[in-house]
C-alpha cells in the first residue's frame, strides 16, 4: 500500500506540503512556506517531519509562496533532486522565490536595525543567493501528458485555473499494491472568470486531495468590477487614495484587467493614475503576456490582435525604490502594491504613511490568512504593527470578494459532482471552519463523507 503523509495544509490554508511514498519512491507534491499566525511560521524554521535528502522528486501544483516558498530551505537541508512544474510556474517561480529570500534579508535588516526582532541578531530564513540556487533544480512538466517518474509512478498536469500555469496532479500507482490513481487539486480556480481558463473537470482518480480554502462559504454575486467602479470613484471624489495590496501574481493581473475594461467602456475616468508599485508584480506582468498558451481564449485573442488588455499603456510601472518613494507624494488615484496579506514588500511603506489618513481606502482583493496584518486591519484592528512601530488606521478599509482566484464551496461540489465519485476525499488547504463547512457541505449535496486530516497524519491510499 501507498502512503501519504500531510505535513502542511492540514487544518490550515499555507504550508503545503504531501509526501507519497510508494514502492520505495518518496514524492512532495508541494514545498510551501506557512504564514499567519506565529506558531505556523515558528514550522519554517523547525527541522521539517522527513528528510529532504531522501525524497526522490519534487512536483509544484503553482507558483504561490505558500506552495513553493520552503523550496529554498529544502536545498539547505539536502535535496539535489529534480523539482517538476509547468513551464508557467517554472517562471514565475524565478520572480517569486528570489523575491521572497531578499524580503526576507530586508525583514531581517530592518529588524537588527530597530532592535524589535527576539533574535539578535535576526537571520533570515533563507537569502535570495539561496532562492537563485534551488531554481537550477526546476524541470518543465507540460499539460496532460503523462509523465513516468518512477517504474511504479506516471504522473500528469491538468489546468487548474488558480493562476498562470496552475496545475492540478494526478499520480497513477502501478506495480505492488498500486493500479490506484491520486490526485492533487492544488487551488482551483473559477470558471468564466478573465485571463484564466476554467478548471479541468474533475479526472477518475480513486483519491482525492481538494482545497477548502472557502469550504465555508459562497463568494458574492455582484460584480467584483461594479464594485470597484465605486470604491475608487468614492475615494477619488474625496481627494483621496485607494491603495490595493494585492498578490503580485494573479491578483494584480486582474486588477489591471478590470481597470482597464471599465476605463474602455467609460465606467471609470481613463485619465485616472494607476501606479503598480511592485518589481516582483511588474515580472509578473512580463511573464503573463509571455506564456499566451496558459491564457483563456478571449485573452489570447485580444493579445493576437495586438491589443493592451492589461492596459499597460495607462499605467506607470514602478520599478525602482525613487519611483516608489515618489508614491508620497500622490495624493490622489490608485496604487497597486504587493504583498496582498501586507506581510511585507513595499505595500507596508504606503501602510504606513497612508493608513492614518482618512481620505485613503485601502482595498483588499484576496483571502487574509489569519494572523496577518491583512486579516487584522479586515477585522476591524483600530493599529497595526509595521516595522516596530503601532500605526493608526484612520483609513476606510474595504474588502473585494469577488475577485478571489479560489472556488468557493458551491464551485468545489459541482466540480467533484460532475466526476466519478473518488474512493476517499481529503480536505486541505483550509482553516478549520472553512474545512468544516466543506465537509458538510460535501455530505448534504452530494452524501459522501470526506477526511479531515492533521497536521503529520498518514493514511495508506
Amino acid at each position: 500500500m501507498a502512503r501519504l503523509s500531510f505535513f502542511g495544509a492540514a487544518g490550515t490554508v499555507t504550508g503545503s506540503k504531501f509526501l507519497l511514498e510508494h514502492n520505495g519512491f518518496r514524492m512532495l507534491v508541494d514545498c510551501g512556506l506557512f504564514q499567519g499566525l506565529k506558531q505556523l511560521r515558528l514550522r519554517n524554521r523547525a527541522a521539517p517531519p522527513f528528510d529532504p535528502s531522501e525524497l526522490d522528486l519534487v512536483v509544484l501544483t503553482h507558483a504561490h509562496l505558500d506552495h513553493t516558498g520552503y523550496l529554498p530551505v529544502l536545498g539547505l537541508r539536502g535535496y539535489e533532486g529534480r523539482v517538476l512544474a509547468t513551464e508557467a510556474t517554472g517562471d514565475l517561480c524565478g520572480v517569486l522565490l528570489p523575491d521572497s529570500g531578499h524580503l526576507q534579508e530586508e525583514d531581517a535588516r530592518w529588524a537588527n536595525k530597530r532592535h524589535y526582532s527576539k533574535h539578535d541578531p535576526a537571520k533570515p530564513l533563507y537569502t535570495k543567493d539561496d532562492a537563485l540556487r534551488c531554481l537550477a533544480m526546476l524541470r518543465p512538466a507540460p499539460f496532460y501528458e503523462p509523465i513516468e517518474v518512477h517504474d511504479d509512478v506516471t504522473l500528469r498536469f491538468y489546468p487548474a485555473g488558480h493562476i498562470l500555469g496552475a496545475a492540478m496532479i494526478e499520480a497513477r500507482l502501478s506495480g505492488k499494491g498500486g493500479g490506484k490513481t491520486i490526485l492533487f487539486s492544488g487551488d482551483l480556480g473559477r470558471c468564466a472568470r478573465p485571463i484564466l481558463p476554467d478548471p479541468e473537470p474533475l479526472p477518475d482518480c480513486d483519491h482525492l486531495l481538494v482545497e477548502s480554502t472557502y469550504g465555508d462559504r459562497d463568494h458574492p454575486e455582484e460584480d467584483p468590477a461594479s464594485e470597484l467602479a465605486e470604491v475608487v470613484r468614492r475615494t477619488l471624489d474625496k481627494g483621496g487614495v485607494v491603495l490595493i495590496p494585492a498578490f503580485a501574481v494573479g491578483r494584480t493581473q486582474a486588477i489591471l484587467y478590470m481597470l482597464n475594461e471599465m476605463m474602455r467602456d467609460g465606467r471609470l475616468d481613463p485619465a485616472i493614475p494607476i501606479y503598480v508599485d511592485s518589481p516582483m508584480a511588474i515580472q509578473a506582468i512580463r511573464i503573463f503576456m509571455r506564456h499566451a498558451e496558459a491564457h483563456d481564449r478571449e485573452m489570447r485573442t485580444q493579445v493576437a490582435r495586438g491589443e493592451d488588455p492589461l492596459g499597460l499603456g495607462n499605467s506607470r510601472l514602478c520599478s525602482s525604490v525613487e519611483e516608489s518613494k515618489a508614491l508620497n507624494d500622490v495624493t490622489t488615484g490608485i496604487i497597486v502594491s504587493a504583498s496582498g496579506m501586507a506581510t511585507g514588500g513595499r505595500i507596508l511603506h504606503h501602510l504606513k504613511r497612508r493608513l492614518p489618513d482618512r481620505k485613503t481606502t485601502v482595498l483588499f482583493a484576496g483571502y487574509q490568512a489569519v494572523g496577518t496584518r491583512g486579516r487584522h486591519m479586515q477585522e476591524g484592528a483600530e493599529t497595526v504593527r509595521i516595522h516596530g512601530e503601532e500605526v493608526p488606521v484612520r483609513a476606510r478599509v474595504e474588502i473585494l470578494d469577488g475577485l478571489s482566484a479560489h472556488a468557493d464551496r458551491g464551485g468545489i461540489v459541482n466540480w467533484l459532482g460532475k466526476g466519478k465519485k473518488p474512493s476517499s476525499v481529503h480536505l486541505v488547504h483550509g482553516d478549520p471552519d472553512a474545512r468544516d463547512g466543506m465537509a458538510s457541505y460535501v455530505k448534504e449535496k452530494l452524501g459522501y463523507e470526506t477526511h479531515r486530516p492533521d497536521y503529520r497524519d498518514t493514511v495508506t491510499v
